[in-house]
């Protein structure tokens, strides 16, 4: 199986954004070191891994500690090497408990999702893109793990130096 994974980490109100590789991670916390060694003075570190077009892992670290991650389908972890080292702890996400009603543009509801999301939807709530939204772009159709990237992006105001990261 085929990853792309980008780390965003945010000092003060300035992002930036790199490509990582993560080929020897065996485990979260490993994942947690990669973030860290990317941006060792970021208030705020993100990692998106978009694996074979499929699947996506959100990683979250705050001040370098605090590690929370949601995953768009539990079927990643049984998938791959690295989707069970990022993903296997963790626990389907309740999706009931996940408020819609106040998203209006939201044109898929998260129990219409075919998949089954892992960990912390909510990972994003307070910088913009709470839980409802993101099982929302996870679950459109046609919608790629790279898209979902870039309207995150888009959403907390790094897309330009995504872009630049990644060339796209």
């Amino acid at each position: 199986m085929s990853y792309f994974a980008v780390a965003a980490g945010r000092e003060g109100d300035e992002w930036d954004a790199v490509e990582v590789d993560l080929d020897g991670v065996s485990d979260v916390e490993d994942a947690a070191e990669v973030m860290r060694e990317a941006f060792p003075d970021a208030d705020l570190t993100l990692l998106f891994v978009d694996a074979d077009d499929e699947y996506l892992t959100v990683m979250r670290l705050d001040e370098g500690d605090g590690l929370r991650t949601f995953g768009s389908d539990a079927e990643y972890a049984s998938q791959s090497r690295l989707g069970e080292a990022l993903l296997g702890d963790l626990e389907p996400e309740d999706t009931d408990e996940i408020d819609t009603e106040d998203e209006e543009s939201i044109s898929a509801r998260p129990t219409e999702l075919d998949a089954e999301p892992v960990g912390e939807a909510d990972v994003l709530g307070d910088l913009g893109v709470n839980g409802a939204t993101l099982l929302a772009l996870c679950a459109k159709e046609g919608m790629m793990p790279s898209d979902v990237v870039s309207e995150v992006a888009q959403a907390l105001g790094f897309a330009e130096v995504l872009e630049s990261a990644t060339g796209a």
